[in-house]
C-alpha cells in the first residue's frame, strides 16, 4: 500500500501513513530569561537539559525565544554553553527580550547563535521559526516585512500539503504582535498545524484566525520548586505534555494531526483605517514601502530624506518624489537616526562604526570604529558631532574630519537616545539607570542622577531630552515626568500624576513641555514653572501605548505617532485634536516636520512617506 502511494504521488497520504509507522517526539524550550545578575534561570535551564539527555526517544529541540532576560551579549553566551550540551540538535529563535533590551541592537543573537531563524524538513514535517520583535522600540510585537517575505519564500519551496509548525515568541493575534494578520495570509495557505509560542509563560491553546496556536510553559521554575518544558508526541495526533523536572510528565493538549484547510481570513479581526475617511485633509504626498524595517528618525537635507534600515543600508530618497537616488551599505543593521548638515549625513551602525557620506553622492567622508554597536542618534552642533555607544562611551567628534575632540568612559549601560546641548553640557540618558551631564568643551562629567531604580529597565535612555529655562525635561519607563536642574541635576520637580512614559516634546517657544500618556492623553506642562503647572490635557483616543515616538511642535500644531500606525494632529495652544491618519498598523517613529503643514516619517512596517495636512 505504502508502494502505490509513493508511485501515484500522493505526497499528502504518504507524510500521513510515514507518520503512524514512524512517529516522533521533540522537546520545546522557551522563556528561559538566562541573567548574568541571577543565576536560577541557568540553574533551571541546566536541570532541563540534563533530563533532555538522559531521556530516550527525543529527537530535537526547539527554543522558541526569551532565551536571555537583557539580550546582553554575556547572557546569551551563557544560554548558549548550556544548550549547547544537549546530546540532540536544537533550533533556536529569539524573544522581546533580545530585541528590546540589547546593546547590540539585536544583532548579538544572529552572532552566537547562527542565525536568528530557521526552517528544516524532520521525517516529512517542516518546522520554520522566526523573531516577532519589536527591535529595541517599545511596542507591539512586530514580524519585520523581509522576515514576512523569507517565510513566503521558504514555505513555497515545499512539497505541497506537506505538514508544517510555525515557531514565534509572541503569539499571532491582536495585543501581541501589530502585523499578525500579515502572516497568517501566508501560513494559512499550507497545511499548517499549529504555531508554537511561548511569552505567557504558561500552557494555552489560542486561535489565530483560525490557526491552532499553542502557547508553552516557561523553563523557569516560578511559583514551583522545579523548572520544566514542554515535550510533543507527533504520530496519528498531537499530542503535548508538561514535563516538570523529576516528575511524570502530564499530556494537557491533543489536538488531530489532519490536513488543514483554512478558510478564507476574517477579515473584521483586522485593524480599521476608517479613521482616513472622517480627516480627508490628510493626505500622503507619496509612499514608498520598501519591505524592509526601518527603526529611526528621518533627516531631510537639500531635497533629499535619508534613514538607515534593518539591512545595514543608509538610504537617500528624493523628497519630493520619494524615489531612491543612493544607498550605502554598512555592516550591519542600523537604528541610529541620522544627522545631517554642510553636506554630510552622520549616522551610527550595529557593526560598531560611524559613519560620515556626502548628502550628495552617498560616498564615504570618513568613519571611526568603536568597539561595540552604536545605537545612538547622533546630535550636530557648531561643527561636533555628539554620540553615544555601547562600548560604555559618548564622543564628541569633528564633523569635518571625523577627528576624536573627546571620549567620556564611564557608562554603565549603552545609548541610544540624541542628546541635547544647553549651558555648554551635553545630556542623555544611558541604559545604565543614569541620566548624565557632560562638558561640551572636554567631555568631563558634570553630574550625573538616578531616578531611584536600581534596575536597568527603568532608565531614563529612549527619552530624547529637551531642554528650556534652565531645566532638562525627561520622561522614563517608572511612568515619571522629571525637571532636573540643568547646571546641578537637582530634582526641580517630579510627578507621577499623568503615567507618561518615554515620550515628550517642547514647544518651539520653549513656554510648554509635552507628553503622551499611556492611555489616550496628551498633557502640556509650563515649563516656565518650579512645579508641574498643567495647562491642558487632552483625550486623543489612541488607547494604550508605549512606544517612545516624541511630540514635535511647529507653527503651532503637535504632530506625533503610535505604536498602531496612527499619526496625529494637536492645536499647540489648546490641545484639541486637529486630525488623525492610519498609515499601518505597526511603529510610526519620531516624525520630522519639514514645513508648515507636511512631515516625513518611517515605521517598522517599512514605510517611508511624506504627509500633508
Amino acid at each position: 500500500m505504502r508502494k502505490l502511494l509513493i508511485l501515484a504521488g500522493l505526497n499528502l497520504f504518504f507524510c500521513f501513513i510515514a507518520f503512524a509507522i514512524e512517529p516522533f517526539r521533540f522537546a520545546l524550550f522557551t522563556d528561559l530569561h538566562i541573567s548574568i545578575s541571577n543565576k536560577t534561570p541557568a540553574i533551571d535551564l541546566q536541570s532541563v537539559v540534563n533530563e533532555v539527555n538522559s531521556s530516550v526517544g527525543l529527537d530535537f529541540v526547539i527554543v522558541s525565544g526569551d532565551v536571555s532576560e537583557n539580550g546582553d551579549s554575556l547572557s546569551l553566551r551563557e544560554a548558549k554553553t548550556i544548550l549547547d550540551k544537549l546530546k540532540i540538535p536544537y533550533y533556536i529563535t529569539a524573544g522581546n527580550h533580545e530585541t528590546k533590551w540589547s546593546e547590540s541592537g539585536a544583532t548579538d543573537f544572529a552572532k552566537i547563535f547562527g542565525n536568528d531563524k530557521f526552517s528544516f524538513i524532520h521525517k516529512g514535517f517542516e518546522f520554520i521559526g522566526f523573531t516577532t520583535g519589536p527591535i529595541i522600540k517599545m511596542g507591539d510585537g512586530h514580524i519585520a516585512p523581509q522576515d514576512i517575505d523569507w517565510v513566503k519564500s521558504e514555505l513555497s519551496k515545499t512539497v505541497s500539503k506537506i505538514p508544517v509548525f510555525v515557531i514565534t515568541h509572541y503569539p499571532l493575534q491582536t495585543g501581541d504582535v501589530d502585523n499578525w494578520y500579515e502572516m497568517t495570509d501566508i501560513i494559512r495557505k499550507f497545511n499548517v498545524q499549529a504555531v508554537l509560542n511561548g511569552h505567557y509563560h504558561r500552557n494555552m491553546i489560542l486561535n489565530y484566525d483560525g490557526i491552532p496556536g499553542i502557547v508553552n510553559r516557561t523553563t523557569l521554575r516560578d511559583k514551583d520548586s522545579v523548572g520544566g518544558y514542554s515535550i510533543y508526541s507527533i504520530s496519528d495526533s498531537i499530542h503535548v505534555y508538561e514535563k516538570k523536572i523529576g516528575l511524570n510528565q502530564r499530556v494537557w493538549l491533543t489536538l488531530p494531526l489532519e490536513n488543514k484547510v483554512y478558510d478564507e481570513p476574517d477579515k473584521s479581526l483586522r485593524p480599521s483605517f476608517e479613521v482616513n475617511n472622517t480627516y480627508k485633509n490628510v493626505q500622503e504626498v507619496w509612499r514608498n514601502d520598501t519591505r524592509t524595517e526601518i527603526y529611526g528618525v528621518p533627516a531631510v537635507f537639500e531635497n533629499n530624506v535619508f534613514f538607515g534600515d534593518d539591512l545595514g543600508y543608509l538610504n537617500a530618497i528624493s523628497a519630493s518624489t520619494g524615489k531612491p537616488e543612493w544607498k550605502f551599505k554598512t555592516g550591519n543593521r542600523i537604528i541610529s537616526s541620522p544627522a545631517v548638515s554642510n553636506g554630510k549625513v552622520v549616522f551610527g551602525s550595529t557593526d560598531g562604526n560611524i559613519y560620515c557620506l556626502n548628502t550628495k553622492t552617498g560616498e564615504l567622508n570618513w568613519k571611526l570604529q568603536t568597539a561595540r554597536a552604536v545605537l545612538g542618534n547622533p546630535l550636530i552642533q557648531n561643527d561636533t558631532v555628539f554620540i553615544g555607544g555601547s562600548d560604555g562611551c559618548f564622543r564628541a567628534i569633528e564633523l569635518k574630519s571625523g577627528k576624536l575632540f573627546w571620549k567620556f568612559s564611564g557608562l554603565k549601560g549603552y545609548v541610544e537616545t540624541k542628546p541635547v546641548v544647553a549651558e555648554n553640557k551635553v545630556y542623555f540618558g544611558a541604559w545604565d539607570t543614569y541620566f548624565y551631564a557632560l562638558n561640551e568643551k572636554d567631555g568631563s562629567l558634570v553630574w550625573k542622577w538616578n531616578n531611584g531604580n536600581k534596575g536597568s529597565h527603568y532608565s531614563p535612555a529612549a527619552v530624547l531630552p529637551v531642554y528650556a529655562h534652565g531645566k532638562i525635561f525627561i520622561t522614563a519607563p517608572d511612568r515619571f515626568w522629571t525637571a532636573l536642574d540643568a547646571g546641578t541635576g537637582t530634582v526641580i520637580w517630579r510627578t507621577n500624576q499623568h503615567e507618561v512614559r518615554e515620550t515628550i516634546g517642547i514647544s518651539e517657544d520653549g513656554k510648554m513641555v509635552f507628553s503622551r500618556c499611556m492611555n489616550d492623553s496628551v498633557v502640556a506642562l509650563d515649563a516656565q514653572t518650579d512645579y508641574p503647572k498643567q495647562i491642558w490635557k487632552t483625550n486623543a483616543g489612541y488607547g494604550y501605548d508605549h512606544n517612545p515616538s516624541m511630540l514635535i511642535e511647529k507653527d503651532g500644531i503637535i504632530v506625533f505617532g503610535t505604536r498602531n500606525g496612527l499619526l496625529h494632529g494637536i492645536d499647540a495652544k489648546t490641545g484639541v485634536v486637529l486630525w488623525k491618519h492610519k498609515i499601518g498598523n505597526s511603529i510610526i517613529n519620531t516624525v520630522n516636520i519639514i514645513s508648515k503643514n507636511e512631515c516625513v516619517l518611517t515605521t517598522s512596517e517599512g514605510v517611508v512617506a511624506r504627509i500633508k495636512y
